[in-house]
C-alpha cells in the first residue's frame, strides 16, 4: 500500500474536552500532513462546555475537518458508530480526545496494517491512570474479555485502534460494544494484532469513566459471548443452563431426602426452607438471564430491521466546493 495515497479517517469522540480539542487537532495535523491524505471527524457527544464552538472554528479553517454534533449525550459507542458511518478513508483510526492517546502512533499503526492485518489495537503498556479506579478494574476486565472471547489482547479498552474500512462496515455497535470490535472482527475472520502505544497523563478536563463502567463491560461481555457463540444455536446455552438447573434440583432434592429419612433431624419436607429457597433462586436466575438475552436479540432485530441508528445527529459541519459537492 502506497502511504502517500492512503486515505486515513481519524475519528475522535469527545465530551466536554474544550481544553484538549485544539491541541489534539494540531498534533494530528502535524503528524499526518505530508504522509497521508486524511480527514478528521470529531463527534461531539452532547458537550455542555465550549467544545462545539472550538470545533466549529477548526472546521471553518480546515476543510479536512468534519464535525458531527449530537443533540445530547449518547455515549462513546454511539459516538464512534456515528464517526465510523461518516468516514471516507480506506483506513479508519479511532482516538480519544483527552490527549492521553498519542497521535504520533497513528503512522505506526497504519504501517502495521500494511503487514497484512485488518485491525491494530493499541496497548497502553505504561498507563498514567489511577490504580484503584482505572488500572486494576481494567486488568481484570481485559483478562476476562480475552479469556471468554478467545482474542488475546492486553488492552481492549484502548480507544486508539486502526481498522480497515471493510471490517467496520460489517460491525454493528450497541451499549458499550466499541471495546469488543477486535473480538467481533476476529470471529468474522479478520486478522488482529496489537502494538504498544504511548499513553500520556491527562493534563486538562476530567475523566468520564469510573468503576461503574466495569459492570456495563461485564454485562456486554455476556451479550458478546452469546451473540458470537450461541446466536445461531441458542439451544446449546439454554439446554446447558437447563441441565445445570436439573443437577441443582437433584442435589437439592437429595439433600431434602437425606434430612427427612437419614439424618437424625428427620426434618419434614414441607417445612424445609432449603427446597423452597433453592427452587426460587434457580427460577429467578434463569428468568433474569433469559429475559436479558432475549431482550438483546429483540433490540438488535428492532434496530437492524428498520435500519434505525442508536444516535441522533443535530448537524454536520463540512466543506463543499463551488459545485456544491462535499469535499
Amino acid at each position: 500500500m502506497d502511504r502517500q495515497t492512503t486515505e486515513v479517517s481519524v475519528v475522535v469522540p469527545l465530551l466536554n474536552e474544550q481544553d484538549n480539542v485544539g491541541p489534539l487537532y494540531e498534533q494530528i495535523t502535524k503528524t499526518l500532513t505530508g504522509k497521508f491524505n486524511y480527514e478528521i471527524i470529531f463527534v461531539d457527544d452532547g458537550s455542555s462546555d465550549d467544545s462545539f464552538t472550538i470545533l466549529s472554528r477548526l472546521q471553518k479553517a480546515d476543510n479536512k475537518v468534519r464535525v458531527i454534533h449530537f443533540r445530547k449525550n449518547f455515549g462513546q459507542t454511539a459516538a464512534l458508530s456515528a464517526g465510523f458511518a461518516h468516514t471516507r478513508g480506506k483506513i479508519v483510526v479511532a482516538i480519544d480526545a483527552d490527549l492521553q492517546n498519542d497521535p504520533a502512533d497513528i503512522p505506526k499503526m497504519v504501517a502495521k496494517l500494511d503487514e497484512g492485518f485488518d485491525v491494530v489495537s493499541g496497548w497502553r503498556k505504561k498507563r498514567h491512570d489511577n490504580a484503584l479506579t482505572r488500572l486494576i478494574p481494567s486488568k481484570i476486565a481485559n483478562w476476562l474479555i480475552a479469556k471468554i472471547t478467545g482474542v488475546k489482547l492486553h488492552d481492549f479498552g484502548c480507544t486508539l485502534k486502526a481498522y480497515r474500512r471493510e471490517v467496520l462496515a460489517e460491525t454493528k455497535l450497541y451499549g458499550e460494544m466499541h471495546r469488543f470490535i477486535p473480538a467481533l472482527a476476529s470471529w468474522s475472520g479478520a486478522r488482529i494484532t496489537e502494538m504498544v502505544v504511548n499513553h500520556r497523563p491527562r493534563t486538562a478536563g476530567a475523566a468520564k469513566y469510573g468503576l461503574g463502567r466495569t459492570v456495563k463491560v461485564v454485562l456486554d461481555l455476556i451479550t458478546v459471548k452469546f451473540l458470537g457463540s450461541f446466536s445461531t444455536k441458542p439451544i446449546y446455552i439454554f439446554g446447558g443452563m437447563g441441565l445445570a438447573t436439573a443437577l441443582c434440583a437433584v442435589a437439592s432434592g437429595l439433600a431434602v431426602l437425606y434430612q427427612k429419612f437419614i439424618s437424625d433431624s428427620h426434618l419434614s419436607m414441607n417445612r424445609n426452607p432449603l427446597l423452597v429457597l433453592t427452587a426460587v433462586l434457580i427460577t429467578t436466575t434463569i428468568q433474569f438471564i433469559l429475559m436479558g438475552l432475549l431482550a438483546e436479540l429483540l433490540v438488535r432485530t428492532y434496530h437492524e430491521s428498520q435500519n434505525r441508528l442508536t444516535y441522533v445527529i443535530k448537524e454536520i459541519l463540512e466543506s463543499t466546493d463551488e459545485s456544491g459537492e462535499q469535499k
